[in-house]
């Protein structure tokens, strides 16, 4: 199996790895007398319909019985208060500087003392849904938070028969134990008044104490299978993988990288109407071999913002679970939900597998052309890199704006551009991991790198169709990329209304100052941290490179 749950009594002990206070902290509290398991997805989906508070909707689940669900399942719908969003403040991690495991193990075991009151419930699944990638993962939560479990069983693959076989059969991770995560929403300290998302990645384990938001769970699991995922071989990616199938035989696999609110899932799933053979690998979380350049999905659902769906959208049918949007009654009696965030900001969903018509778990064919989703208003609609430096150091300094699914802590500006390496906030290890992959990709297996910018131009909005038009020529070989005005290793495709005015030095001032943004990042990584994500020279020198040359612009 990929991960172990079970070990030989000789095995157990400080001299095996997996096991230090925390992960053991954290995993006894999975056998206390007060945890019952959920074994099904059926089992979890009735507890959730009858937990306080869910709205149960008279919209039907589409072909339930292919998700493992009964004929006559519903939509639920939770709201979680004034709670909408991530917070990533609230995120410590073991092995970063100020971090104490001391005082961590001793907070977490409070937590878990202050939950034996209460029923918890044990529910498993697996993340990685191909037998070269497949991590068990186990949750414990408290009753009356069933729609978290019972969202995240959809989320991530929920065992039965078939699953059980695959992963039986699956490749062995040595040294790693299964994941580990203890949640209660309920819980509070003054020291967190936002909640603590704790994570111990070298012993695959977390809780996650005093969030409500389904996405920390999400995030938080998936943080804990990447950083597992890049300590064997793989390059952990937070964004879309999709195949055109084109005719004779070719297939162009495109990496679209970008955080919420990117366009990641709107590029991913785009079906170009009709105009091409499409299959999608994921359009959130996969992994890709730095052996053979495979990618694995690490999730068969999709949680997705409903902002943009209104109720009669068509893709709303593909809906199993739905959190922080509002309900109505339509005029034949039914409870229907109210999308396009009238209740609040980043109303979200689980929508399952069966969204995307031609979906695969993995992809053998290694990926064509990785593309950066920037909001940088001083780049153009789309730029190619050239040189495997330059292209991995700007999913580095990847520039993006704030949205609506992070909770920000106070007096932080929601409307500033801020730099998110490879569009992954939840990375745990060293940066230099994800940039010395993705550098490899680039110069080992001929992987072309654009940077998309999916905001605006100086003021003028890239809408999608450009964006997919772009992408059209760039698949069918019909782009022309020229060089971009000084820029050695920068081309650009010239779109009319968005051609940079290099002669206008307001322009030029603003694009060396954003390029100098990204040095003075790169350079603050030398000490921030204690130098845990400082990059190798070549990373500085290509960006410095930029800098220098946009001065001659």
């Amino acid at each position: 199996m990929a991960t172990r749950a079970k070990f030989p009594r000789t095995d157990i002990g400080s001299d095996n790895p997996i096991f230090n206070p925390i992960r053991t902290t954290i995993e006894t509290a999975f056998y206390g007398n007060n945890v019952f398991p959920v074994t099904s997805l059926k089992e979890a989906y009735k507890l959730a319909k009858n937990s306080p508070g869910t709205v149960v909707t008279d919209v039907p689940v589409y072909k339930p019985e292919l998700l493992g669900l009964d004929e006559d399942s519903k939509i639920l719908l939770f709201n979680d208060g004034a709670v909408s969003g991530r917070a990533a403040a609230a995120r410590k991690i073991m092995g970063e500087p100020g971090v104490s495991q001391g005082e961590y193990a001793l907070k977490i075991c409070e937590a878990i003392y202050k939950s034996r009151f209460k029923k918890l419930y044990h529910a498993q699944s697996l993340v990685g849904l191909d037998k070269d990638f497949s991590v068990k993962a186990h949750l414990c939560i408290p009753e009356n938070q069933e729609n978290i479990m019972y969202s995240w069983l959809l989320n991530f693959q929920a065992i039965n028969e078939e699953v059980a076989q695959m992963y039986a059969h699956s490749k062995e991770i040595a040294g790693e134990g299964d994941i580990y995560i203890f949640s209660d929403p309920d819980w509070s300290h003054p020291d967190h008044p936002m909640g603590l998302t704790f994570f111990d990645p070298q012993h695959n384990c977390a809780a996650i104490l005093g969030m409500r938001y389904f996405g920390e769970h999400k995030k938080g699991t998936l943080t804990l299978a990447w950083a597992l995922a890049n300590r064997h071989g793989y390059a952990s990616c937070h964004g879309g993988q999709k195949r055109y199938n084109l005719e004779g035989g070719r297939s162009f696999v495109a990496g679209v990288f970008g955080l919420s609110g990117s366009g990641k899932s709107t590029i991913t799933h785009a079906r170009h109407n009709d105009k091409y053979d499409i299959t999608v690998l994921h359009d959130d979380a996969f992994v890709i071999s730095t052996l053979d350049g495979s990618s694995i999905a690490l999730e068969p659902a999709y949680f997705d913002k409903t902002q943009d769906y209104p109720l009669t959208c068509e893709d709303n049918k593909y809906l199993v679970t739905m959190q922080n949007c509002g309900a109505t009654v339509d005029t034949d009696g039914s409870i229907v939900p109210v999308t396009e965030d009238i209740r609040n900001g980043n109303g979200r969903a689980v929508k399952s597998i069966l969204w995307s018509p031609n979906r695969v778990n993995k992809f053998d064919e290694p990926v064509n052309a990785i593309f950066w989703l920037m909001k940088d208003p001083t780049l153009p609609p789309v730029v190619k890199l050239s040189g495997a430096e330059l292209a991995s150091v700007m999913g580095a300094t990847l520039a993006t704006k704030r949205t609506s699914a992070e909770r920000l802590a106070p007096g932080v500006d929601p409307n500033a551009l801020v730099v998110e390496p490879y569009a992954n906030p939840f990375r745990t290890y060293p940066l230099a991991d994800d940039y010395n992959k993705f550098k490899a990709l680039v110069a080992n297996r001929n992987v072309e790198c654009y940077i998309l910018n999916t905001g605006d131009f100086m003021g003028k909005k890239v809408t999608p169709a450009i964006t997919l038009g772009i992408l059209e020529a760039i698949i069918e070989g019909s782009a022309t990329f020229t060089p971009w005005g000084p820029f050695s290793d920068i081309e650009i495709m010239e779109i009319v209304g968005f051609v940079p005015n290099l002669s206008d030095k307001n322009y030029t001032d603003q694009l060396q100052k954003r390029m100098q943004d990204r040095v003075v990042f790169i350079q603050s990584r030398k000490t921030e941290k204690g130098g845990f994500d400082q990059l190798p020279d070549d990373a500085l020198f290509a960006l410095q490179k930029v800098v220098d040359e946009a001065k001659n612009a």
